[in-house]
């Protein structure tokens, strides 16, 4: 692959690592931290999506915003940890053509632009949303369709560092 042989040495360094070697070598650890992967992406993105519908207004009649929010944040938190934990796992099976991937650091980039859009929603509204379920703040609703389109285009980014 042409970007491998244009990868930083620190990269290759870390495929040469036990790690790396075990990922790329054995039958069962890169598939079960795939598996644990997308477990993560799954509980983080599932609430988020719930929780970021609702303060767009849908099921405002089913569900109140401030429950939704006390609910599934464990959720996503725990789906966050087993993503952040496998992520690099995954990594180090490939560090060389995934540190030079367009399409992987722009997924690690928009990754952090969602968990930063999460804490400054909690930070800016966490303790205010009782008032949300009949309207919540406009700023609010813009940070739940941006996170919208950040999280689902994580997942698609994903997907696509495969084939990109």
């Amino acid at each position: 692959m042409e970007q491998a042989a244009q990868a930083p040495e620190w990269a290759a360094a870390l495929e040469a690592t036990w790690a790396g070697v075990l990922m790329r070598q054995s039958a069962v650890a890169y598939p079960v931290a795939n598996l644990v992967h997308l477990l993560g992406l799954t509980l983080l993105v599932g609430p988020i999506l719930l929780f970021d519908l609702r303060v767009l207004g849908v099921g405002r009649r089913l569900v109140g915003l401030e429950g939704l929010s006390q609910f599934v944040t464990p959720f996503a938190v725990a789906g966050a940890i087993l993503a952040i934990a496998s992520g690099p796992l995954l990594f180090l099976a490939d560090a060389k053509a995934l540190s030079t991937s367009p399409t992987m650091i722009a997924k690690l980039a928009l990754v952090a632009l969602g968990l930063l859009n999460a804490l400054a929603f909690r930070r800016a509204y966490g303790d205010r949303l009782v008032g949300w379920d009949s309207a919540p703040a406009a700023r609010g609703r813009a940070q739940a369709a941006a996170s919208i389109v950040i999280w689902f285009t994580v997942a698609g980014l994903g997907r696509m560092i495969a084939y990109l």
